[in-house]
């Protein structure tokens, strides 16, 4: 009978992540993680938090728990990484990580406490990649916001494009705007490692934090402090690797940098094994190869991470170069890995002729990515015992659900006008420090 009873807070608290911006789909392997990471009682109380961002007071009125309980109880999950904890408006606020980016990177960046990396490695590889229901869940229907996006290796791109690259799509920029850092293992990697896939060299020290993102991990013992010069070299270091870097996928209060192989990256694998290219969000530019300066030496071809390259035969070639690479554009990430290692500088990254979706902010990217995934009402009502938010999200929920409404408000005519009204919303709230975060 314990079993049962433990059993069902755990699927209610799969029920609770799942219904955050990231989906994830029940099976027996979830249910092995979660066992795993949380105690039943950090379960319950977790399960009974707000879905977005609260103070203590509000989450001690929701959980009904006694305060210095619950405070204790907080403090695990938040030193696990199960929980975020952002300091705003004076105080710290929480709400319940998502499954990505949260709950599976914080887990393998952990350096403290009782660390069962094996266990956890082989636990996640099995749900994310033991089929593709993961991947599916998040990107099936062609989802256009996703939590990371790629940053071009500012070097690789052509003269007449680089006039037009934006602060936010230069990583060097990010790095030298913030005024904190931190480092840390590459949750990805980590991972590959305990499960023996990891086939590169790439150094496990990768992870770039900034700002508050910083601040939450260093508090917590998921990296280290940094110094800007040592984030400048680890950039250097990604480049002379031949890594794909990646961000947070906003433009304003970029949180962390990644460093990508495309043996271990799991959103790189979300497209070259499950076939999904929406995992991750392209840069704004695209790979273009000068047939008359490529000699054909497949160097391009090899080191691109995601096989967006491929070596189409010449007929009747009139020199002694039998192929020619050919991008495939539906795929290629604009990260200029290819252009790197050309040294004939046949490729170059130039810019899209169609706009990618960047959003501004973290509230916007949650607000689109919640309203892509069907979650966006539990951010809108978040109180989850309240009789009347749960009427709204159950109404506004089945609403925005509606194929027709969801592609109305997330077409370039409406998308900005429909962030405006909520925005309004949250300032009469007087929550505007949503909005800076």
């Amino acid at each position: 009978m314990a079993h049962i009873i433990a059993k069902d807070i755990y699927r209610k608290l799969g029920k609770k992540i799942d219904s955050l911006p990231t989906r994830v789909p029940w099976n027996e392997p979830l249910y092995e993680i979660l066992k795993a990471l949380y105690t039943p009682q950090e379960a319950e109380v977790l399960v009974s938090m707000p879905y977005g961002l609260s103070s203590f007071e509000r989450i001690a009125r929701c959980t009904d728990y006694d305060e210095a309980e619950l405070r204790r109880i907080l403090d695990s999950l938040c030193d696990k990484g199960l929980v975020f904890d952002v300091w705003a408006k004076d105080r710290y606020r929480y709400m319940p990580a998502p499954l990505a980016v949260g709950i599976f990177e914080m887990t393998m960046m952990r350096t403290r406490g009782e660390l069962r990396y094996a266990e956890w490695a082989r636990l996640f590889h099995e749900y994310m990649h033991g089929d593709s229901s993961f991947y599916a869940a998040n990107f099936a229907h062609g989802e256009k916001v996703s939590i990371m996006r790629v940053l071009p290796h500012e070097d690789t791109i052509g003269d007449a494009a680089y006039v037009e690259i934006l602060d936010y799509e230069k990583a060097t920029t990010i790095v030298e705007n913030a005024d904190s850092f931190a480092i840390g293992l590459c949750s990805c990697r980590h991972e590959k490692l305990h499960i023996g896939e990891k086939t590169c060299n790439t150094p496990l020290e990768t992870c770039s934090s900034f700002g508050s993102n910083a601040d939450i991990l260093i508090r917590h013992g998921m990296a280290r402090a940094a110094s800007k010069s040592e984030m400048l070299d680890n950039l250097a270091r990604s480049k002379e690797l031949r890594l794909v870097l990646t961000a947070d996928n906003i433009q304003k209060n970029v949180g962390f940098i990644c460093h990508c192989c495309g043996c271990c990256c799991n959103l790189l694998l979300g497209i070259s094994q499950h076939g999904f290219p929406n995992t991750i969000v392209t840069s704004t530019y695209i790979s273009q190869i000068n047939e008359d300066l490529c000699t054909g030496c497949e160097k391009c071809a090899r080191a691109c991470p995601i096989q967006a390259i491929e070596m189409v035969p010449i007929v009747d070639p009139p020199t002694k170069k039998p192929k020619n690479p050919h991008v495939n554009e539906s795929i290629c990430l604009g990260c200029g890995v290819c252009a790197l290692v050309c040294h004939k500088d046949a490729v170059k990254l130039v810019k899209r002729t169609q706009r990618v979706l960047h959003p501004e902010t973290t509230f916007e990217r949650i607000i689109l990515a919640s309203l892509e995934r069907g979650t966006l009402q539990n951010q809108l009502f978040d109180d989850p015992y309240s009789i009347t938010q749960k009427f709204l999200r159950g109404f506004i929920g089945g609403f925005l659900r509606l194929p027709p409404v969801k592609q109305m408000l997330m077409s370039e005519q409406m998308r900005s006008r429909f962030l405006a009204a909520l925005k309004s919303g949250v300032q009469k709230q007087d929550k505007d420090w949503l909005m800076e975060i």
